[in-house]
């Protein structure tokens, strides 16, 4: 029936699985699996990594890694995306709940609710107000603040703060207590990652035809470089393991973790501290302050930025209100099995797009394997040294610092470069207050264009004044302000031929000036004329039914007007 044919169509909506499941190909299968094993060894490293970056027990980065993969293909729009830990959600989750992990998990809980509600009541619209300036300062100020966080791991330091000017301060300071093993086997770590990032991005440069011996070559070339963070760690781990057999204990290493699966259970809605004093729900919330709107905007913002990037290079279109649902849901049912919020990871959504990814399954082999290393790999986790994962970190961030688009912005819009700069600054000492103000820069240069249009005004016996774009209730004391200075108390007084050509909407602040304007121009019997009104704003003004009002279809027409004769219809 045509009913049941809208309800599925309504059900295909809600479940973009539908869409692609009953289509599937054993061809798709291969690829998917290949990517799904590809992204799985980037995300384990990954994740270990990033729950440091949140101030989180290792563990809690796999937590979060595995339940995205399968919400996601049951709900995700776009065939590319990866949801999981990233660098910008972990450190806007250490800013917020300080390294208390049940805080993180109930923090998840109320981020997926809020996106979920926001999925629902269709308000994917207001993500358009956070512009492309303070996404920019934002994440160049995280990439610096999570990059430099990591030198501490690379230097074997214990004992410095989180908060940014204070950990600059105390990473210089300690340098001389600094251990020589981490030293060495960080920047070893490091020096390892940047060539095989190197020689990836050298294989796009080279001709593609080789020989067949040169391309088997270079897909080995490929694959290592893709897998780079899974065999550091792994080579790191041994040698550390390595060293402790033989009882030198040269680096820092994990230690102990949490072995096995999660268990699914509620999340915590209270808090208990060291000193065994319970925390309440509402507390805890108050505590989260304003990150509670900032991590759910910014964690949408990411995902959707990323699945839209990768729908434009791989010509596919993404539904944003359903990815807002997507990430509601992974972080609602995340808060069930310990995860921290996540969203879209752009180095894992890369490597599942360049690998060949057929459809959203590829999330599930990536989820498995997670959950292959939660219940069997925890042991050995011990071993993995934290200089080796602040390697891992401080690659992954760096090509977040676009240094480039200063330049881009000073050479198309210089006032671009304000909110940039303040999100940038603002960052350093608290990164939800960095986007608060940056959005609020941006909001008001919004309004004050709004409040303050342009208007040309020229002289033909009577003043032509243009607006250059629409007259909303913000410039209707500006325009009246041109008009009194221009025309109104000049001697003679002026009539004025207004351009509306630009006009599309009227509201009723914009009516009650206007009446007064005309009731002035009258006064000083001179004429103010509308010419090119748009219908829907012509009749909104006739049935306003202003005393003096005069309009004209062209502005040729309203020009041949004498300044002091009335002007009929």
């Amino acid at each position: 029936t045509e009913q049941g044919c809208c309800s599925y169509s309504t059900l295909k909506a809600w479940l973009p699985i539908l869409s692609w499941l009953p289509k599937y190909k054993l061809k798709w299968l291969q690829m998917d699996v290949l990517a799904g094993l590809t992204v799985g060894l980037t995300t384990v490293p990954q994740a270990l990594a990033y729950a440091e970056v949140a101030g989180l027990p290792v563990q809690y980065g796999l937590y979060s890694a595995f339940m995205g993969g399968f919400i996601y293909t049951l709900l995700g729009t776009s065939k590319d995306v990866t949801l999981g830990p990233t660098a910008i959600m972990s450190l806007l989750c250490s800013s917020v709940v300080g390294g208390h992990p049940q805080r993180a998990v109930l923090l998840s809980l109320l981020c997926g609710l809020i996106q979920a509600v926001m999925a629902l009541l269709r308000l994917g619209f207001l993500l358009d107000f956070i512009s492309y300036p303070v996404i920019k300062g934002f994440t160049c100020a995280a990439a610096v603040t999570i990059g430099f966080g990591q030198v501490k791991n690379i230097l074997g330091l214990q004992g410095v703060p989180q908060e940014f000017f204070l950990e600059v301060y105390y990473t210089f300071h300690k340098i001389p207590e600094a251990r020589i093993g981490d030293v060495v086997l960080g920047l070893l770590c490091l020096f390892l990652l940047i060539m095989l990032v190197l020689m990836k991005a050298s294989l796009g440069s080279d001709d593609s035809d080789a020989s067949t011996s040169s391309s088997v070559a270079r897909k080995l070339v490929w694959t290592v470089a893709t897998m780079r963070n899974a065999l550091v760690v792994v080579a790191a781990s041994l040698i550390a393991f390595s060293w402790d057999a033989y009882g030198h204990h040269v680096f820092t290493i994990t230690g102990q973790t949490m072995k096995g699966l999660p268990p699914f259970k509620p999340p915590p809605t209270s808090d208990t501290t060291a000193n065994g004093t319970v925390v309440p729900f509402r507390e805890i919330v108050e505590d989260f302050g304003g990150g509670l709107a900032v991590i759910p905007f910014m964690g949408v913002l990411e995902s959707i930025a990323i699945a839209t990037a990768f729908g434009y290079q791989n010509d596919y279109r993404i539904d944003a209100n359903q990815e807002l649902l997507a990430i509601g849901v992974t972080n609602i049912m995340g808060s069930f099995v310990s995860a921290y919020p996540v969203t879209g990871s752009f180095g894992r959504t890369a490597v599942n797009s360049q690998t060949g990814v057929c459809t959203p399954a590829g999330g599930i082999v990536t989820s498995v394997i997670v959950l292959l290393s939660l219940a069997f790999l925890m042991p050995a986790f011990y071993y993995i040294p934290k200089a080796c994962l602040a390697a891992v970190i401080i690659c992954a961030v760096a090509p977040m610092v676009d240094y480039q688009v200063v330049a881009k912005m000073w050479r198309i819009r210089k006032l671009d470069l304000l909110p940039f700069v303040v999100t940038f600054l603002m960052s350093f000492w608290q990164v939800q207050y960095g986007i608060m103000g940056g959005v609020a820069v941006s909001g008001a240069l919004l309004l004050y264009n709004a409040a303050r249009p342009q208007i040309k005004v020229s002289d033909h016996n009577v003043l032509l004044m243009e607006l250059s774009s629409g007259l909303s209730f913000p410039a209707m004391e500006y325009l009246s302000h041109i008009i009194h200075t221009q025309a109104l108390q000049v001697s003679p007084p002026r009539s004025v031929v207004l351009d509306c050509h630009h006009v599309s909407i009227i509201d009723y602040t914009v009516i009650n000036e206007l009446s007064d304007l005309l009731r002035q121009f009258k006064l000083r019997r001179v004429q103010l004329v509308f010419s090119g009104l748009r219908p829907s704003v012509l009749k909104v003004l006739l049935a306003a039914d202003l005393d003096g009002f005069r309009h004209t279809d062209s502005v040729e027409e309203a020009m041949q007007i004498e300044s002091r004769d009335l002007i009929d219809d």
